[in-house]
């Protein structure tokens, strides 16, 4: 868990904070400077960002509910750095009694839009995940990633911009028979909304 967060604050520190997801309007520090990424003299609460995803499933056999909140800091109009928390609850109902699964974690992260409304992203990912071990045990276990990939984002409205993005798991390990992992696939695909103030 101590490396798990001294990774997130080098995250953080690093080279942090992404993306002009919403257009800004421009001000008088900014065109005076003719430097269109420069957000000297945006006010702070200006510069934060919010959103995040939720997935929802419910079915025969199982139900599933995934929370994804983040927050992030715009440095420039093109730069942004943040973090993410992540809440996933999973019920396995061809059990009996049904087993009932809690993962947690969190995932600081960077993004950088490359022109119009491309970007990409790399983010450090703790996950902490209970998998059942019989119909009758669950266990508990970690798994960190380095994740890195790029999206599309569109604004819908002065404020709120959609997003889908695709990121690649280099930490990824295929599961051994009788294994269980939080991930099937290094490939990890996620969509959602962010909120700027």
């Amino acid at each position: 868990m101590m490396r798990a967060i001294l990774v997130s604050l080098l995250i953080i520190c690093c080279t942090v904070i992404c993306d002009g997801q919403v257009k800004r309007r421009k001000n008088n520090s900014r065109s005076k400077g003719g430097n269109e990424n420069s957000l000297e003299g945006v006010p702070i609460k200006e510069r934060i960002v919010t959103g995040g995803g939720v997935g929802l499933g419910f079915g025969t056999t199982q139900d599933y509910i995934s929370l994804s909140p983040m927050i992030g800091y715009k440095i420039t109009e093109k730069f942004l750095a943040g973090t993410g928390i992540t809440y996933r609850y999973t019920k396995y109902k061809y059990f009996t009694p049904a087993i009932k699964l809690i993962d947690y974690g969190f995932n600081p992260f960077m993004r950088y839009t490359l022109f119009n409304n491309i970007f990409v992203q790399a983010e450090y990912e703790y996950l902490n995940y209970e998998f059942p071990a019989s119909a009758l045990e669950t266990k508990r276990d970690s798994f960190s990633s380095l994740l890195a990939g790029g999206g599309f984002f569109q604004p819908i409205g002065d404020k709120a911009v959609l997003f889908v993005m695709a990121l690649y798991n280099f930490s990824y390990v295929e599961p051994k028979i009788g294994e269980y992992s939080p991930y099937y696939s290094p490939l990890i695909l996620r969509a959602g909304v962010n909120l700027s103030f």
